[in-house]
């Protein structure tokens, strides 16, 4: 049997159907019904809304979750939903000014064109702002609530976009179902989906209270320029009678990337997107295309004086997949970098020493920023690269006033943990329990702990290590000429004794490398780790801050 080009055929019954709509074919009523409904949360039928988003070089949420998600493959859940204020307000005004209840959610998927359906899945949900100013209302909480079980049933990573006021005091029809609303499962079941699957949180603009507290719990902060975050806005801070202040002065930017609230700074909702994607994909698996700087580059990349600082950045972006390097938090905890990279398009977690900082000391900052992208890695299954080239931890009265002792002691107790992959690669200096904590714990814990051939090592530095361990010999002589040439003699033989490839005949370490070659040893490394096999659980331990 023959068909016309208007008709198609099952496979299965046979049945076909006419598949061409004529001018004239009517709509039912309730068909029309429901398409009318939905127009009121459309862009295009809110030009008012639309405008003001412009004026302030923000898009609106419907426009984020459009750029962020694959063409065609959003659906959203609870479109039809308004503010519970039906008491107050006629059924026509909430239709036209609470669209979704202010919340658009619902899955679709991010990256499809680069990873297969499984991993591109993800859920989102958006706080729109142009409905009163973003705030969560009742039927908002009750959409949250049934999204965020699918994200636990489903296990599907979650972006959301957090820009809002809290929560909104005018939901009048709630009252007599609640007073304080305290008893909700929101914050709850969101928190609990941390570790279980990528939380990504995008903010433009104000983001206070509990729309704040929400996005606290995520595992990256991606932030606009624009961006006020605080677990309080004006209105709770007056009612507190801690004063008067405007939105913009509460959680600027420039103070949440100082303090580590902000792991990514942006310049718009666009970057941010872009942002959002990019870190998704470091979940989402290995890519198959990549390129890369030539590897000779390596060799040249740490200064022959052993005392110069260098860029410690140059080397990442040198020795990863280009334009793969996504570095977290770069403004907090200065003495250590911690991003993502591929190699050979393969994701890992990395952390670094920075020399240009306190010559690459690990501070309590530091510390923490290191342990938080360790945690994540281990969470979602990443192995993680280590590139060291420190001092030791930080010492000193000052710094121990910073609680040094429990904030670095984090690096041994989360490491200890870890079943990811882990592989060090120290560049110079590898001294003391700082040197040691970067390994994982100790040399032989990472599955490979290599040096390049400017690698140095000892106890702790060797300058110091002369003067504490040779001071008596040093003070007994009298001529400072002879003082000083023999604190240089012992000065060199500790050096020389610490050079990477003595360690390495000691068997301290795994191997001394050529640095071109570091890819290739990263690689097999990976490629000879357990990643595959089942591994042994993790055990609960009590995190020493």
């Amino acid at each position: 049997m023959t068909t016309s080009p208007d008709r198609k055929e099952t496979e299965q019954t046979g049945v076909s159907f006419n598949t061409k709509q004529t001018e004239t074919t009517s709509v039912r009523p309730e068909l029309a019904e429901m398409f009318a409904r939905q127009k009121f949360g459309l862009d295009q039928n809110r030009p008012e809304a639309v405008e003001k988003r412009r004026q302030k070089n923000q898009r609106t949420a419907r426009a984020n979750v459009e750029d962020l998600c694959d063409a065609g493959s959003f659906m959203e859940y609870g479109a039809l939903a308004m503010a519970a204020q039906r008491g107050r307000r006629s059924e026509e005004d909430l239709m036209a000014r609470t669209p979704a209840d202010g919340l658009i959610a619902g899955i679709g998927t991010i990256n499809g064109t680069f990873f297969k359906e499984e991993k591109a899945r993800c859920m989102v949900m958006a706080y729109d702002y142009t409905v009163l100013a973003g705030t969560q209302g009742f039927f908002n909480h009750k959409k949250m609530d049934r999204m965020l079980k699918l994200a636990h049933e489903q296990s599907v990573p979650l972006v959301l976009f957090a820009e809002g006021g809290g929560g909104r005091p005018g939901d009048v029809d709630a009252i007599g179902v609640m007073t304080a609303g305290l008893d909700l499962s929101t914050f709850a079941m969101f928190a609990g989906l941390s570790g279980k699957v990528p939380l990504v949180g995008i903010v433009s603009g104000p983001c206070f209270a509990g729309n704040a507290a929400l996005l606290g719990c995520c595992d990256v902060i991606i932030a606009a320029k624009n961006s006020n975050i605080g677990m309080g806005g004006p209105v709770m801070i007056e009612g507190g009678g801690l004063g008067n202040f405007k939105p913009e002065q509460i959680g600027p930017i420039d103070v949440q990337t100082q303090n580590g609230v902000v792991d990514i700074e942006v310049a718009d909702d666009v970057e941010a997107v872009a942002a959002a994607k990019k870190y998704l994909s470091y979940f989402q698996g290995t890519t198959p295309s990549w390129e890369a700087a030539d590897p000779l580059q390596l060799r040249d990349l740490i200064p022959e004086n052993n005392r110069r600082a260098y860029n410690m950045r140059t080397v990442i972006k040198a020795l990863a997949d280009t334009d793969s390097y996504l570095e977290l938090r770069p403004k907090f905890g200065a003495g250590m970098i911690t991003g993502l990279i591929r190699i050979e398009g393969r994701p890992f977690g990395l952390i670094a020493n920075n020399c240009l900082h306190m010559a690459g000391a690990i501070e309590a900052e530091g510390a923490d920023k290191t342990v938080r992208l360790i945690q994540l890695c281990q969470a979602h299954g990443l192995p993680i690269l280590s590139l060291c080239d420190t001092p030791g931890f930080m010492v000193g009265p000052e710094i121990e006033k910073r609680a040094q002792v429990r904030h670095v002691c984090r690096m041994f107790v989360v490491g200890s943990h870890l079943t990811v992959p882990y592989f060090t690669v120290v560049l110079r200096r590898g001294y003391g329990l700082g040197a040691m904590a970067m390994a994982k714990g100790g040399f032989h814990e990472s599955f490979f702990t290599a040096s390049w051939p400017t690698g140095e090592f000892g106890a702790m530095g060797i300058e110091g290590a002369i003067k504490a361990g040779f001071k008596k010999e040093l003070a007994a002589i009298e001529d400072p000429d002879q003082r000083e040439q023999l604190y240089r003699d012992l000065v060199a033989q500790l050096y020389k004794r610490g050079k990477a490839v003595n360690i390495a005949s000691y068997l301290e370490i795994d191997a001394v490398i050529d640095p071109s070659e570091t890819r290739k040893w990263i690689m097999r490394g990976i490629k000879s780790a357990a990643t595959g096999k089942k591994q042994s659980p993790v055990h609960n331990y009590v995190d020493p801050w």
